[in-house]
């Protein structure tokens, strides 16, 4: 069954464009709640000033993270065994209807455990989406491909913040979750008309036993580039779901920024072109530096990560507007990893492996990084306040930057090693 290395280049671009979209409404649904939290904690918690039960109300986000990182090894457990496509589209539309029903929430705890369902719909979806892309789009041509997967991160995002403070602000928080139901839904059922491309497609690689077994885990723990990439990506994480989660509730209610609407409208207008231009570029550069240096994708990366320190701790100390200037250029720098980081993933490990590989990275950047994030913040703010928190955030991009300059040195025989036929097992 001979196909060209891009699969086929329609039938590719139209499954890299549903891919997307699901993607973007991916993250509408998630910074939907970081949008309208002043609004829930008016609803649930009505007698806490504006420092009470921060801590609280960050484990929403928390519930959600937990779910969905202890559900994506098993869920991409079955996407090395199934069509991936029909398990895309069963996910999507569990978590739009679940997404649905937080709106409908009575108390916190109902809250609570919505959220914590969502994040086992989005489960199934994580580890599958990239490993199709990776299957049609050539090695050579995949860091930037991915970018553009990567790119419905910021905009979804900042979508989210953009529904959640319009919608949320004239309607209600409820009305927020209600509104972002109905297309995931119809996203969903289009999954079921598509046809999984075959594995390994794009990397020529012999895939000897197509099933990943338990071992295949323990041996990804073993390949350097995939253990430095993923704790970079872990580091990044917990500064990335800290800043999204409370940033627009501390500019409007700790620095005064503005109405919570129109901050999350400006975060929002910010996250879109900040996050467009790093997720695009940084996957563009990667490639094209990748001739020239066999460890491009973590070296950009790291420098990336570096330049955004000095800017998050910009954004914190000076004075409006020149703040949000700060805010703009510390995403930039955050989003600029995105593609090459993910890009490493898929180069270095098998096809055979890749999807339960994306998820084991998902349980352990979202177990180390966004998952306790929120809340410990949270409380630190509680208790030393907002420039400690925003201290810590910055210390830990710092070591992400570590951890990527590190890796530079195994990438290329770590890329080789995973498109050769995988050795016969011991018997």
């Amino acid at each position: 069954m001979a196909q060209s290395p891009d699969f086929t280049s329609r039938r590719a671009r139209l499954s890299l464009a549903l891919l997307l979209t699901i993607n973007l409404f991916n993250y509408v649904d998630r910074y939907v709640l970081a949008a309208v939290v002043p609004k829930i904690r008016e609803t649930f918690f009505p007698h806490s000033g504006p420092n009470g039960d921060l801590g609280l109300t960050g484990t929403l986000a928390t519930a959600f993270i937990l779910s969905y990182m202890l559900a994506a090894p098993i869920l991409g457990w079955l996407a090395d065994r199934m069509s991936r496509w029909i398990l895309v589209g069963i996910s999507v539309i569990v978590w739009s209807l679940l997404t649905g029903a937080s709106g409908l929430a009575a108390t916190f705890g109902m809250l609570l455990l919505t959220r914590l369902c969502v994040g086992i719909g989005e489960a199934g979806y994580g580890p599958s989406a990239p490993t199709i892309i990776a299957d049609l789009y050539s090695i050579e041509r995949r860091g930037q491909v991915l970018a553009w997967f990567y790119m419905a991160i910021p905009v979804g995002s900042a979508l989210g913040f953009v529904v959640g403070g319009l919608i949320g602000g004239n309607f209600g928080w409820r009305a927020a979750f209600f509104a972002v139901t109905p297309p995931g839904l119809l996203l969903g059922l289009l999954c079921f008309f598509q046809k999984d491309p075959p594995r390994g497609q794009s990397d020529h690689a012999a895939i000897v036993e197509p099933q990943a077994k338990w071992r295949d885990y323990l041996s990804l723990l073993k390949t350097p580039s995939y253990v430095l990439d993923t704790l970079g990506m872990a580091a990044m994480t917990f500064a990335v779901g800290g800043i999204s989660f409370w940033l627009p509730t501390y500019f409007h209610q700790v620095r005064h920024a503005g109405s919570l609407a129109n901050v999350n409208l400006i975060f929002g207008a910010i996250t879109v072109v900040a996050g467009i231009g790093g997720t695009l570029i940084g996957g563009i550069v990667g490639d094209k530096l990748r001739p020239r240096f066999s460890g491009a994708y973590f070296l950009v990366s790291g420098i990336s990560i570096f330049l955004c320190c000095p800017l998050i701790l910009m954004m914190v100390y000076l004075p409006f507007p020149w703040a949000w200037v700060a805010c703009f250029a510390a995403e930039f720098c955050l989003f600029f990893n995105t593609g090459p980081s993910n890009t490493i993933l898929a180069n270095v490990t098998h096809p055979s492996v890749r999807a339960s590989a994306f998820a084991l990275n998902i349980l352990l950047i979202h177990s180390l990084g966004d998952a306790p994030s929120p809340p410990l913040l949270g409380h630190i703010a509680d208790i030393w306040g907002w420039n400690a928190a925003f201290g810590l955030v910055t210390a830990t991009t710092g070591l992400a930057g570590i951890f990527w300059l590190l890796g530079t040195r195994h990438l290329a025989s770590d890329t080789a090693s995973a498109i050769a036929p995988p050795r016969p097992r011991a018997i």
